[in-house]
């Protein structure tokens, strides 16, 4: 057996967050990923991100592109566009996260590679989308999480408009990258062609918000900030404050409430009408709660989750960070990897959530800016040294 991406070659034109996150994550299942740096602006601007930074290199760069190769070329000199359509003739997708007007004006679309390589895919991942009004703005996950009302339903009533913790657009937009190179793959090996895909960040937000926009799209619904971190038409799935902490319950079936209430040695809450069925929960919510807070508190957070877990209700810790980290299930599910960096050394750092069975992904810190520069023009293009050399001394590469 062997990755199952092994064999794909993706040209990754890009940096920051989202597309950095698409590029890292098809590398660690196989694909061989050659990321694009522009070596008169210092690379990818997340190799400055604070607060962890060192020789052109830093943490935040680190945990977005593991596993991949740098090549340094510099778009402005015609010699390194050539060198660019050489490295397209031998590669499966080019992926590319600037602003939406610039992929056509940069050549990074399927209309200007075609001639290059009928087959390769091409996928523009941007604020605002590669068409509409909206194509020229450049946007980033907090802009996107506000305009899209993300903000306005996230944490308590009465607070601030507040982002998510993480960047959520970002890496859900990453992934819809990932995933799209793949079917813009599989698609091309039933016609013969490649094509454009066009992601972007509003577009992912807007899709997240799923059975909240059915509701508003067709019955009118608003959804709010709700107290405790509830949901929003569940009762009780939420947060509740234990004797020295707080646990989170979902109790979206009604088999899950019933066997609440008996380990909560409250079976009389299952013959009262008010709680008798998800509407009149939801309805009365507000005795339910009082009952249901007043029980939690007088108990500890691992009385709850032995009690809960052994009635089979689902049930959670709330971790800080350090608490989440030092968890040892993440080690029971291989989720801190261990990766060597020509910068930092050995680094720690959170892993791939896609596990092939018997196979192991490849554990490679993120490359210096231009570290393959050489043997991918050399070995895989076959410039030869003299013409590498004239390369550098254009300022091509």
């Amino acid at each position: 057996m062997s990755l199952p991406l092994e064999g794909l070659r993706i040209i990754a034109v890009t940096q920051y967050g989202a597309g950095p996150y698409a590029a890292m994550h098809l590398a660690d299942l196989g694909a061989e990923v050659i990321k694009i740096e522009d070596p008169t602006t210092g690379g990818d601007i997340g190799r400055e991100v604070i607060p962890f930074v060192k020789d052109n290199d830093s943490l935040f760069y680190q945990a977005f592109n593991r596993n991949n190769r740098s090549v340094t070329l510099n778009f402005r000199v015609p010699e390194a566009k050539e060198v660019f359509h050489r490295l397209v003739k031998v590669s499966d997708a080019v992926l590319n996260n600037m602003r939406g007007d610039q992929p056509r004006k940069l050549g990074l679309d399927y209309e200007a590679l075609k001639g290059i390589n009928p087959k390769v895919v091409c996928c523009s991942l941007s604020g605002y989308g590669t068409s509409g009004s909206r194509s020229k703005e450049p946007a980033y996950d907090y802009i996107i999480g506000g305009l899209t009302g993300l903000q306005a339903i996230t944490g308590e009533p009465e607070s601030p408009p507040a982002k998510a913790g993480i960047s959520v657009i970002d890496y859900a937009t990453g992934f819809a990258a990932a995933m799209s190179v793949l079917a813009g793959i599989h698609g091309r090996e039933r016609t013969g062609k490649g094509c454009d895909i066009d992601i972007s960040l509003f577009d992912t937000a807007i899709s997240m918000m799923n059975y909240l926009a059915a509701w508003h799209l067709n019955g009118g619904f608003k959804p709010v900030k709700m107290a405790d971190s509830a949901h929003p038409s569940l009762t009780p799935s939420q947060n509740f404050p234990t004797k020295d902490g707080y646990v989170v319950v979902m109790c979206n079936k009604e088999g899950f409430w019933r066997r609440l209430a008996q380990a909560m040695a409250l079976p009389e809450l299952l013959e009262d009408e008010r709680f008798k069925d998800f509407e009149a929960r939801w309805e009365n919510q507000e005795a339910l709660l009082e009952i249901l807070k007043e029980r939690f508190r007088q108990e500890s957070t691992d009385y709850w989750l032995k009690t809960l877990r052994e009635g089979r209700v689902p049930v959670g810790p709330i971790h800080d960070f350090g608490e989440a980290f030092a968890d040892p299930f993440l080690k029971e599910r291989d989720m801190i990897w261990e990766v060597d960096s020509p910068v930092w050394g050995k680094l720690k750092v959170a892993g791939c959530p896609v596990h092939v069975a018997g196979e192991t992904s490849p554990r490679q810190g993120a490359p210096t800016m231009g570290q393959d520069t050489a043997s991918i023009l050399g070995d895989m293009l076959g410039y030869s040294a003299a013409e590498i050399e004239s390369l550098q001394e254009k300022g091509a590469v």
